[in-house]
């Protein structure tokens, strides 16, 4: 399965999505490939401990050979990274990716993260998709690449608005490019379960009819305390109370059935 996490706003935690539910898979015994597109690279900095500033053979490469004129391009499973973690791997990020884009855009490259990841796809059980906070063309890439999409929302009604938005534009993608995509949901993050506007906001976003996960992700330090010791909440924490959602997130994105708390007034 591929699996995009994206949201054209920052700061809602797509990064800390997108590897701790791919921590949860390789913990489970399947071989899951985490694909960083952020130019930022935090993805990259999270689970293989090094920026993506420091790394050769990334996803920057790995598109870069499209575009180049080589005789053999390499296989794409050439620039993916093992984790120190069993069953993680990375294609990681690059900040070439920004000079790189002009280029992949101007030779109509968009269908080319597919095809590599359709490749991977015969040796990865799961692969999860990182994305930048905007639509552009590697966040396209991947929207066309992945076969479902989790939007991250951070309970604001800023981010109401932009979801809307956000909605519109899958849809558009999926008319022209991948009918195949399937918004999975929406998964409200750090969440504050004793304060009124978040429950209001996410029970008014339910009532409209919009794909709502279940599974509230609550704001936790801890969740920093992560990204700084470099290791995903399953092994840092594993019996965490956030740990325990994100357990709760991916077992009800695999169908498994998942005791949860109403969204109480």
């Amino acid at each position: 399965m591929r699996r995009v996490v994206f949201n054209q706003k920052g700061g809602v935690g797509k990064s800390s999505i997108t590897c701790n539910l791919a921590a949860i898979s390789a913990a489970r015994g399947k071989r899951t490939l985490v694909v960083d597109l952020d130019p930022q690279g935090n993805s990259t900095h999270y689970l293989l401990g090094k920026p993506a500033s420091e790394l050769k053979d990334t996803v920057a490469d790995m598109l870069e050979q499209t575009v180049a004129f080589t005789v053999f391009n390499r296989r794409p499973d050439e620039f993916v990274h093992a984790s120190p973690f069993k069953n993680l791997f990375v294609m990681p990020s690059s900040p070439e990716l920004d000079f790189l884009e002009r280029k992949l855009e101007a030779k109509h490259k968009i269908y080319k993260l597919r095809e590599a990841l359709k490749k991977l796809g015969e040796t990865f059980d799961a692969i999860y998709i990182d994305t930048a906070p905007a639509l552009n063309f590697y966040t396209r890439s991947a929207l066309i690449a992945a076969q479902r999409c989790l939007i991250p929302f951070d309970c604001d009604d800023f981010s109401r608005q932009a979801l809307y938005s956000i909605l519109a534009e899958i849809r558009e993608l999926q008319e022209d490019h991948n009918e195949d995509l399937v918004v999975e949901g929406i998964v409200a993050n750090q969440f504050q379960p004793r304060a009124s506007l978040p429950k209001q906001l996410v029970r008014e976003l339910i009532e409209e009819g919009l794909p709502v996960l279940p599974v509230r992700l609550s704001s936790s330090v801890k969740m920093k305390e992560s990204h700084q010791s470099r290791q995903p909440l399953i092994h840092m924490a594993p019996k965490h109370p956030l740990t325990r959602q994100y357990e709760d997130l991916f077992r009800v994105l695999h169908g498994e059935t998942v005791e949860l708390e109403p969204l109480n007034d």
